[in-house]
């Protein structure tokens, strides 16, 4: 079996929230693609330690605040990595290539024009997903109400947030869907409709997002999806979301929820298990809030998923 080379890399993102990549030297593994700053760990080293090391080295920086983003492992053909990514937000010193290697501070809706190992792909994806998924309450009784309590949490920062709504007529679903989607343009926010892609609903949405149920019966990407998101329980699920191209997941019951009592909850350490065999950003779901996000990130989540915990009340 191929050793697992152990990779620790920084997503350096600067006040205009640019984010850096450095070229790879030709004749290096990957060489001519570009990469997030980093290198290998050595042998029982920790991975903050060949972090703020690695950072140093490559850039001439001195690490001061950097928080997990996502953990990684890829099998090329020659060698297997396990790239774990920090986000970087503060460091001392400016960043220049010590090693002669180019650097490029660019826009994150920009990664994609930078040619990347097959590795950094889902790290892309991490980076331009916010900390917090918002699921909308299922019911709705009153359709001023529910747009305005959007409207807070959109104000509020919420800036991913899932249409899950399932007590009304298709043609009030498709106004209210429509009106949420609006609010969410004016804020930059995006919208993710949860529906059977099948159904050819188009209401100017970012994307769909999959329940557990659907997730399994189909086998490919739908056609035409934007982001695509799917509703994971277990391992299984996780590996479904991934083979048929799914952007991002969320994974539940982590904690004991109101909404599921029957459930048994993961728990963090089951959490990070199933995350870790994951190639693609999970949000933590079940018993959230945005109060548990640094133990979310710690245990290898993209951030927190609510319904509760993220939707505005009656007292805000």
């Amino acid at each position: 079996m191929t050793e697992l080379i152990h990779v620790a890399a920084g997503v350096l993102i600067d006040a205009q929230g640019r984010v850096l990549l450095a070229r790879r030297h030709d004749d290096a593994h990957q060489g001519g693609l570009w990469e997030f700053p980093g290198g290998k760990c050595e042998p029982n080293e920790p991975v903050e330690q060949a972090l703020a090391r690695e950072l140093h080295e490559e850039l001439g920086i001195e690490l001061l605040s950097h928080r997990p983003l996502i953990r990684i492992a890829h099998h090329y053909a020659d060698r297997s990595v396990l790239l774990d990514v920090h986000r970087v937000d503060r460091w001392q010193g400016e960043p220049h290539g010590r090693e002669g290697q180019p650097l490029a501070w660019v826009e994150p809706g920009q990664l994609g024009d930078y040619p990347m190992p097959a590795a950094d792909k889902p790290i892309v994806q991490a980076i331009r997903l916010p900390d917090r998924y918002l699921i909308t309450p299922p019911e709705v009784a009153d359709e001023a109400q529910f747009l305005q309590r959007l409207e807070q949490a959109l104000a509020s920062g919420i800036r991913l947030l899932q249409f899950r709504v399932f007590d009304l007529t298709r043609e009030r679903w498709s106004a209210l869907a429509t009106q949420a989607a609006a609010l969410c343009t004016q804020h930059r926010a995006q919208l993710m409709l949860n529906a059977d892609p099948r159904s050819g609903i188009d209401l100017g949405a970012a994307g769909l997002h999959l329940s557990s149920a659907l997730l399994h019966q189909i086998d490919r990407r739908p056609p035409g999806v934007g982001l695509l998101a799917a509703s994971c329980h277990t391992a299984k699920d996780l590996a479904q979301a991934q083979r048929i191209g799914a952007d991002l997941a969320v994974l539940s019951p982590v904690l004991p929820t109101r909404s599921h009592p029957d459930a048994t909850p993961l728990g963090w350490e089951r959490f990070s298990q199933l995350v870790d065999e994951a190639a693609i950003p999970v949000y933590a779901l079940g018993g959230m809030r945005a109060e548990l996000l640094p133990q979310a990130w710690q245990a290898g989540a993209q951030g927190v998923a609510g319904i509760r915990g993220l939707w505005p009340d009656e007292s805000d």
